[in-house]
């Protein structure tokens, strides 16, 4: 797969598991987003994909690195709908 068609399907799963705040974007936690069987059966490498994302700003979320477990409440903010 390639990078742009990764970080499309990624803001498909975080508009499928995430909910619009009070600013109107969608967000998701980490957590969320790791542990979620169709995600993990779709990205290989999820971290590499929030990196990608999030370098073409289209989401955007705390820090470089997301680790499970240590970042699981961290939210991902989908900028691009």
């Amino acid at each position: 797969m390639n990078v742009d068609h990764e970080v499309k399907l990624l803001v498909e799963e975080i508009q499928r598991l995430g909910s619009k705040g009070a600013d109107g974007q969608t967000r998701v936690k980490f957590g969320v987003l790791f542990n979620d069987d169709r995600c993990a059966n779709i990205f290989e490498a999820l971290v590499g994909t929030l990196r990608a994302a999030k370098k073409r700003k289209v989401i955007n979320f705390e820090g470089e690195l997301l680790l499970q477990g240590v970042h699981d409440n961290v939210d991902i903010v989908l900028l691009q709908e």
